[in-house]
């Protein structure tokens, strides 16, 4: 009843849009990042030295789920590996394999095809699955037939606000003492002239304010960090063709605030599914004592009451300025499943039972060897 086709080149890979973005509506996934546009935009930024490995599973002819997955080699703890791996870094917030029917038979396709492969990889690796998504418990009873090792590492929680009073109601429920800082700040702000708060949706206006966008977000200390967009060209590649293909990505948005016709603060943005989700932000450092990128959020957060959103997600980790706004939040975690490979009967006990006992009984310095979350 199941074909499941492997896709593991960029043509074919660009030829699935209009198949992909109808199995993700009819997956009903609630976020952007697994739409075709962002996938595909993903993959020529930072597809270079990795191999495509995307599973199509059909029923009679039509697209039931798709696992964007991808080969790599990498270290983990200073052990080299071979991976194969969801398509997502740091600039992916949410990833998943794409279930359009919720039917474990699909599941159990890419779950056989995954095994088809596995003389290629050490480690199969789903990074950033949200609590909701039954990938972790299906592939987890999956492995589990096959006899292969399974371990969950807990990633970071995305701070989000459910808007479900009016903005006049929730900016009063905020603490007394974080009403009067917001209150500064707009003052000091006004003093300068009087602040506007932008949306861009046109696709000519996103192209247009791209390069301010990325100005204001590698100010400051972003930049002496090497975490801004311009600190890395496959990062900036990335922004810069998401902004390039606003006209695919209705849902783009960038974000600024500006005083005196100068632009202060900005996010690239999203509108997904009733739900507003911050990106990529950042501000002009000159501008400090007014706290620009907190009145930027302000103004977006009234912005989302008043069109009638039902959500702002601040995307990332638990940040203080984020609970700041808000004391809910979206857990995330990273599933591993290991092979019966050398490596693979290594790695479990060092990830998951070495590692830790080291970093409780001498902190995290003493495994910093592992790379971004690998």
């Amino acid at each position: 009843m199941y074909s499941v086709d492997l896709v593991s080149d960029s043509a074919t890979f660009a030829g699935l849009k209009r198949e992909w973005n109808d199995a993700v509506e009819r997956a009903a996934i609630p976020h952007p990042f697994l739409r075709h546009e962002w996938t595909r935009t993903w993959w020529d930024a930072f597809g270079t030295g990795r191999q495509l490995h995307i599973l199509v599973v059909r029923r009679d002819g039509r697209v039931v789920a798709i696992a964007p997955l991808m080969f790599e080699r990498a270290h983990m703890y200073g052990v080299p590996i071979r991976r194969l791996r969801l398509l997502q870094n740091d600039h992916t917030p949410r990833a998943d394999v794409i279930v359009a029917e919720r039917s474990e038979d699909a599941y159990r396709a890419i779950w056989h095809a995954i095994q088809e492969s596995r003389p290629r990889w050490d480690v199969l690796q789903l990074n950033q699955l949200t609590g909701e998504s039954r990938s972790r418990e299906i592939f987890t009873k999956l492995a589990a037939a096959e006899s292969q090792v399974t371990g969950v590492w807990k990633s970071g929680a995305a701070p989000y606000l459910a808007l479900t009073a009016t903005w006049n109601a929730y900016r009063d429920g905020l603490s007394s003492k974080f009403r009067q800082n917001l209150r500064n700040r707009l003052g000091r702000l006004s003093q300068l002239g009087e602040p506007v708060f932008e949306v861009l949706s046109n696709p000519t206006a996103i192209r247009a304010g791209r390069e301010d966008a990325q100005r204001l977000e590698e100010s400051g200390w972003k930049h002496s960090e090497g975490t801004a967009i311009a600190s890395d060209p496959a990062v900036r590649q990335f922004y810069t063709l998401l902004a390039e293909r606003a006209g695919e990505c209705s849902w783009l948005r960038l974000l600024f605030l500006s005083v005196n016709g100068r632009r202060i603060a900005a996010s690239f943005a999203a509108i997904y599914a009733n739900r507003l989700f911050l990106l990529k932000t950042g501000y002009d450092s000159q501008f400090g004592k007014c706290s620009p990128f907190k009145l930027l959020t302000y103004f977006a957060v009234q912005y989302a009451f008043e069109a009638g959103l039902s959500e702002v997600d601040f995307l990332g980790d638990t940040e203080p300025w984020k609970l700041e706004w808000t004391g809910t939040t979206r857990p995330h975690d990273w599933l591993f499943v290991f092979a019966g490979t050398p490596r693979g009967r290594l790695l479990h006990p060092l990830k998951f039972q070495f590692v830790p006992a080291l970093r409780r009984l001498y902190g995290t310095a003493a495994c910093t060897s592992q790379p971004s979350r690998a």
